[in-house]
């Protein structure tokens, strides 16, 4: 479309774009290049107000994240939470730290997975591992 204007013309519209006019006088546009340039503000102001739903869309969807992230935090803390009143569980009796840890799916009761959690040992009384594999 812009192809069609001569270079005359185009500069025109360069220069008064930049200088920060907005009208134009009929001497310098023909009315091909008028028409061309009031659809050209239209598909501008469209393309604005696109660009600011998005920006409200965005921003709608980070704090959605945000608020998402928040529970996932708290579901990582109490599962340490329980996990280290397991660990205190076992160490003063390892069958029922065993039980406890099961009951609220931190261990399932397999071997690997209890020979995995002893294995690991983070906060287990030495003494206490011996007397459960005793």
């Amino acid at each position: 479309m812009i192809s069609a204007m001569d270079n005359r013309s185009y500069g025109a519209i360069s220069k008064a774009s930049t200088a920060g006019r907005s009208d134009f006088t009929a001497p310098e546009l023909t009315p091909e290049q008028q028409k061309l340039l009031i659809e050209l503000r239209r598909k501008k102001q469209e393309l604005l107000l696109e660009i600011q739903q998005i920006k409200d869309e965005l921003g709608e969807v980070v704090s959605e994240m945000e608020s998402l992230d928040v529970p996932e935090e708290n579901k990582h803390s109490n599962k340490e939470k329980q996990m280290s009143i397991g660990r205190k569980k076992f160490n003063m009796d390892p069958k029922k730290g065993i039980e406890y840890l099961v009951e609220n799916r931190l261990l399932r009761h397999d071997p690997q997975d209890v020979a995995h959690f002893l294995y690991k040992g983070e906060g287990l009384n030495k003494t206490a591992i011996g007397d459960y594999l005793g």
